[in-house]
């Protein structure tokens, strides 16, 4: 800290304590480059259908507020989505994610299966 000595014109002497301009921080924390970051969304459902050649049908269930009532009110989205290798089943919880266009209605592509469904 330094002192800085001010006068006026009637004689009075008064000092002000300034502090030292802060330095600019030249090293950086550590970087750690996570994963690339994808702007991609993602969503979690229930294979409802596995009858197509590596293709599956997700529905992901949602809840949405009435606009009048604000009663929640429970909707549902289907989704078809590419599996490469046929993995998934019917009933199973999977996590899809957008990627480029498959085929017309083919947007949606298999990340990783989050849980097995029940086989009858």
């Amino acid at each position: 800290m330094t002192e800085e000595l001010n006068t006026t014109g009637d004689g009075a002497t008064t000092t002000t304590e300034v502090a030292p301009a802060a330095a600019p921080t030249t090293a950086s924390a550590p970087t750690t480059a996570p994963a690339t970051k994808s702007n991609r969304l993602v969503l979690q459902g229930k294979v409802v259908s596995d009858k197509m050649e590596k293709t599956i049908v997700v529905e992901v269930e949602y809840l949405k507020k009435h606009r009048l009532y604000k009663k929640a009110i429970r909707r549902h989205n289907r989704f078809k989505a590419h599996d490469e290798n046929n993995t998934s089943r019917v009933g199973d919880i999977v996590r899809i994610e957008e990627c480029r266009p498959y085929s017309k209605e083919k947007t949606w592509r298999l990340v990783e299966i989050v849980k097995k469904g029940v086989v009858l």
